[in-house]
């Protein structure tokens, strides 16, 4: 489990905070970085027939358009900014993961209850935003009867609440459970040698590109899920 373990790179003492700069730290600014460099690169040209890169910028950003479109309508595209952000981010940071010696990010769940509970309490201000006190009728349900809502009231306000740690966990443990699982079979590889370490090499090698899946999936998941709780406050669907 070393490979999960937060290493301290330059101390930093901030009015008694601890902020010190880590290899986590690190790698969310080495993300940045690729990001920037990555998006800036491949729309340079801007030309008519694009590159692979270009073609790739260009895919990335239709994509993630047109599930704002879909969840959130025109009027949420003044969203799609943030939300194309949080898109590139966790996957560049899940895809980072992947790379030998690499730290990966997001299995700590800190962070990726960080990234939750950001999403959360935006939603949250959108919503008394947009709809005042109204956006209490949220835990109402259209069509429940009046006898039912001490009961239906309470579970909603509940799941309601507890959706960052479901935002965040989902994301945390699969990055978590799958570098965990690549481990372990890399010291198979290692302690069997090489009559009785092919299987677990071959093993390794069909998991990794499982991981690699998973590593778009969670980001694509975390993604939807920021979209649908966006829904929520702009349109009070139930």
């Amino acid at each position: 489990m070393e490979q999960f373990e937060i290493e301290r790179i330059i101390p930093l003492d901030i009015f008694g905070i601890d902020a010190t700069f880590t290899n986590a730290s690190l790698f969310m600014v080495i993300a940045v970085a690729l990001i920037s460099g990555f998006l800036i690169f491949s729309i340079r040209r801007r030309a008519l027939v694009p590159d692979r890169l270009q073609s790739v910028a260009e895919l990335s950003y239709e994509y993630i358009a047109n599930m704002v479109r879909e969840n959130l309508g025109e009027e949420g595209m003044k969203f799609f900014p943030w939300v194309f952000t949080i898109f590139v981010f966790i996957l560049t940071l899940n895809l980072i993961g992947m790379v030998p010696g690499a730290f990966t990010v997001t299995s700590h769940i800190i962070v990726t209850f960080a990234f939750a509970a950001m999403v959360w309490i935006a939603v949250t201000l959108i919503g008394f935003a947009r709809h005042g006190i109204g956006y209490l009728k949220l835990f109402m349900p259209d069509g429940v009867p009046w006898w039912l809502l001490p009961i239906i009231v309470p579970i909603e306000l509940l799941s309601y609440l507890i959706r960052p740690v479901s935002h965040s966990v989902r994301l945390f443990a699969n990055m978590m459970a799958g570098h965990t699982m690549l481990k372990v079979f890399g010291g198979f590889v290692v302690g069997l040698g090489v009559l009785g370490g092919w299987a677990p090499l071959a093993f390794m090698v069909a998991f990794t590109g499982l991981e690699i899946v998973v590593a778009f999936l969670q980001a694509l998941i975390f993604t939807v899920l920021t979209c649908i709780y966006l829904n929520d406050a702009l349109h009070m669907h139930h």
